[in-house]
């Protein structure tokens, strides 16, 4: 393996890791905002992303825990994601990339990426069901406002773990004809 390698692998690595980081603070502000709107409702304009649901709780305690579970559901899923690519990066062997273990977590990651996806445009409609019924959710939007391009990313990396499949089977074959 080239030192490029390396380096660019250590990068990712890392880049991976301050974004797990990120979604982990945002899961746990998100989870935060819930239980203070639960107990405080009057300090959660001012708590993390000013996620205020008070209104929609008055109005509808349904639609409230259903907004909110959509938000912390996909949250946490985007934390979890990162957390299997870290593992996938630390422990990829770029000298025989092609094993059951990378393969196994390139799927995984498609199946989270697309759960991530479906979600995020089942709470988007949702969302759009509630604005119809006359209730606030402009601030509820950048949650699930990249549904598409998670559910043609999951297309795209379970082409991938289909082509990783592929090449076990090859590499496979090979090692048994030698």
């Amino acid at each position: 393996m080239s030192k490029t390698n390396n380096i660019v692998f250590k990068g990712l690595s890392i880049v991976a890791w301050m974004i797990f980081v990120g979604l982990c603070i945002e899961a746990g502000g998100l989870i935060v905002n819930f239980i203070f709107s639960l107990y405080k409702p009057e300090f959660v304009a001012n708590l993390y992303q000013k996620l205020d649901l008070s209104e929609m709780y008055e109005r509808n305690k349904l639609a409230f825990f259903s907004m909110y579970s959509f938000i912390l559901v996909i949250a946490i899923l985007k934390a979890v994601l990162f957390y299997v690519v870290i593992i996938l990066v630390s422990k990829i062997d770029l000298l025989k990339p092609f094993n059951n273990f990378v393969s196994r977590q390139i799927s995984l990651i498609s199946y989270f990426t697309l759960s991530i996806g479906l979600l995020s445009y089942i709470a988007q409609q949702s969302a759009k069901n509630l604005l119809h019924r006359g209730f606030v959710i402009d601030n509820l939007n950048q949650f699930w406002e990249d549904s598409e391009a998670f559910i043609l990313m999951a297309a795209v990396i379970y082409v991938i773990a289909t082509i990783f499949k592929k090449g076990i089977d090859i590499q496979n074959e090979n090692e048994l004809t030698v």
